[in-house]
């Protein structure tokens, strides 16, 4: 059974530990790809205007011979309405509150597309041709101790990615923070910006949980809480994803 180092919380290699069979998941980009698009899909709100939005008026044509289009016009006036062609008149084919947005996924496929993910983690190829930073010298997957999990601030959290060797990507995320096109600027959500680093941690409420959630890109899940998803953002998979000691532990458990 292959093996790979454990980051102590002073940055150095303090063992090894016993990679799980999980890991040695065939990629499967088809199957993630589908399962997060669905997951996507049955997450979404449906949405439409009203159903007589654009249409409550009193109109009428004036017909022809008066020079001007024979469009429907505001009893009284000269205003166009209604019409989908008129300005302020209804929308021609608006999207429908009653369609059916969900996608199917097999139960199987989505518990492969799970494993395929967390198993693309453990790939430094994958992991780097996703577009994360880090050092040639960090092996995956990439563990730490659960020591570690006692750093309970950013700047305790930021310095032990910088001596593992991953810090770059926290600066990668930092520099890539932008200012959204449209109007999501207005509806609190501003800024984009791209995906760090993922800790999988057994428990929400540990310090290093804490300082980790103000650094930028970095997401923290619980082992219980991992699925295609949240490993490949996107269906892109090899995400950079920090597992504690512990964390590897219970993953252990999952089916091949």
């Amino acid at each position: 059974m292959a093996k790979t180092n454990v980051y102590s919380a002073k940055g150095d290699v303090s063992g090894t530990i016993e990679v799980p069979e999980v890991f040695a998941t065939p990629y499967r980009p088809d199957v993630i790809k589908r399962s997060v698009l669905a997951a996507a899909a049955n997450g979404r709100q449906p949405y439409g205007p009203e159903k007589d939005a654009g249409i409550k008026h009193s109109v009428s044509t004036w017909g022809k011979g008066r020079g001007v289009s024979r469009v429907q016009r505001l009893k009284g006036g000269r205003m166009a309405a209604e019409s989908p062609n008129n300005v302020s008149g209804r929308r021609a084919h608006p999207p429908l509150p009653e369609r059916d947005w969900t996608l199917k996924v097999n139960k199987k496929e989505r518990a492969l597309a799970r494993r395929s993910a967390l198993a693309a983690t453990a790939d430094a190829d994958r992991v780097r041709d996703r577009g994360h930073a880090f050092d040639d010298a960090v092996s995956f997957p990439l563990v730490i101790s659960d020591d570690a999990q006692e750093i309970g601030t950013a700047a305790g959290v930021n310095e032990l990615f910088d001596k593992i060797g991953i810090g770059y990507d926290l600066d990668r995320a930092k520099d890539g923070r932008k200012i959204r096109a449209g109007k999501g600027k207005m509806r609190n959500r501003r800024y984009r910006a791209p995906v760090s680093i993922l800790l999988v941690v057994t428990d929400r409420e540990v310090p290093i949980a804490r300082g980790a959630n103000n650094l930028p890109g970095v997401q923290i899940e619980t082992v219980s809480g991992l699925n295609a998803s949240v490993l490949a953002p996107g269906g892109d998979a090899g995400r950079l994803t920090v597992y504690t000691e512990s964390a590897i532990k219970a993953i252990e458990g999952w089916a091949q």
